[in-house]
């Protein structure tokens, strides 16, 4: 007998969780549903950074997480076939304009190197050699270089993993739906039952498991970025991700493309326009890092909805006391990083069951979720 998994959400954890549930023995016994309206997707509208190693977050469970995040990422793109405009280990740079700071960073960068293969090679850059990797610049401060950091382009990296997995065992339905206090998934057909359900629907979580008698802690987020065409560079595809200090984070992809950004904005919560302000003020970034930029080298906008907890760490897991519902949320900025792991993890419990022990990535559930009667 088929077991039947239902996923609510196709963004990264949602694509991961379908794409190993695919992948993973045992896969060709399930039968796994993924429900997605595509509205205000953190994923698609987000380009990511894959550079977590110069973080400083104290929190060492993050650190762990998002590392293990990192690593995963080649052999996910080897195994899903996919290509470098999806992922590419086109190396990252990091900008400080004083000295002592730069020097601590390197340092930093030097111990994280010793239990981190995937970084690569690291090196201080002077302000012309950081140029010099990325011709596009004509402003720039001094800055570290990591050869193994990566940029990824969400929606194509979820693209990628759901046609992989639609052609195992997956079928996506494009709708809304919500939970019953049961945990039965509701669509617009009817209720519908399933063995286990994985609810990896970012802020939109709270809302989802309210009828549960669950209270989440998750908080939306808006967030925006432009792309910009620019001079179509022979190197641009492997030029690296400058994340300048004080600045966007500027993002060359190939053919002439340049994603500049994104923001933060709480008070946007689930406001999907564009904020031409905030298109102004990215561009305005781009400018100072680069000359001959105009209003007229905006070509789009990107604008999502991302999750926050009160911590600003994930949390992911069995739903206590409705152990058939998984639940992963609160990822925020660094989702790209940290929701290709979580979702590998969430795909294996559901698939196998158990009882897993994941305290080396995160607080315990409870930390995040409490009955309505607490």
């Amino acid at each position: 007998m088929q077991k039947r998994i239902a996923i609510i959400g196709g963004g990264i954890v949602g694509a991961t969780a379908a794409y190993y549930l695919s992948q993973l023995p045992g896969g060709q016994n399930v039968k796994v549903t993924l429900f997605d309206d595509g509205v205000g997707q953190a994923t698609s509208a987000a380009a990511g950074i894959i550079s977590p190693w110069l973080s400083k977050r104290r929190n060492q469970q993050w650190y762990r997480l998002a590392k293990a995040g990192a690593d995963l990422y080649p052999e996910l793109i080897h195994d899903a076939k996919l290509g470098t405009d999806v992922y590419q280990q086109t190396g990252t740079i990091v900008t400080r304009s004083d000295d002592s700071d730069l020097e601590a960073l390197f340092a930093l960068a030097q111990e994280r190197r010793q239990d981190a293969a995937t970084m690569g090679d690291v090196s201080a850059l002077s302000a012309t050699e950081v140029q010099a990797k990325v011709p596009l610049l004509t402003t720039s401060h001094p800055g570290v270089f990591i050869s193994g950091g990566a940029r990824v382009d969400g929606a194509a990296l979820v693209a990628g993993l759901l046609k992989q997995a639609t052609s195992q065992n997956l079928t996506i339905r494009r709708e809304r739906v919500t939970l019953d206090n049961q945990g039965n998934v509701v669509t617009s057909v009817g209720l519908k039952q399933f063995d286990r359900v994985i609810v990896a629907a970012g802020a939109w979580v709270k809302e989802l498991l309210a009828p549960l008698g669950v209270l989440a802690d998750v908080r939306p987020q808006k967030g925006q970025l432009i792309e910009l065409a620019v001079k179509d560079f022979e190197s641009q595809e492997r030029m690296p991700v400058v994340m300048p200090e004080g600045e966007r984070d500027f993002i060359p992809f190939g053919h002439g493309k340049l994603l500049v950004g994104a923001t933060h904005d709480d008070e946007g919560k689930f406001d999907l326009k564009a904020t031409p302000e905030v298109t102004a003020d990215l561009l305005g970034s781009a400018q100072r890092l680069m000359s001959g930029l105009t209003a007229e080298s905006v070509t789009a906008t990107r604008v999502g909805t991302r999750a926050y907890t009160r911590d600003f760490a994930p949390f992911f897991g069995p739903v206590p006391e409705h152990e058939a519902i998984l639940v992963a949320s609160g990822l925020g900025s660094s989702g790209l990083t940290t929701g290709v792991q979580i979702g590998r993890l969430l795909a294996g419990s559901a698939l196998y069951g158990g009882t897993p022990d994941w305290s080396d990535y995160e607080k315990p559930l409870t930390t995040y979720l409490a009955t309505s009667a607490e």
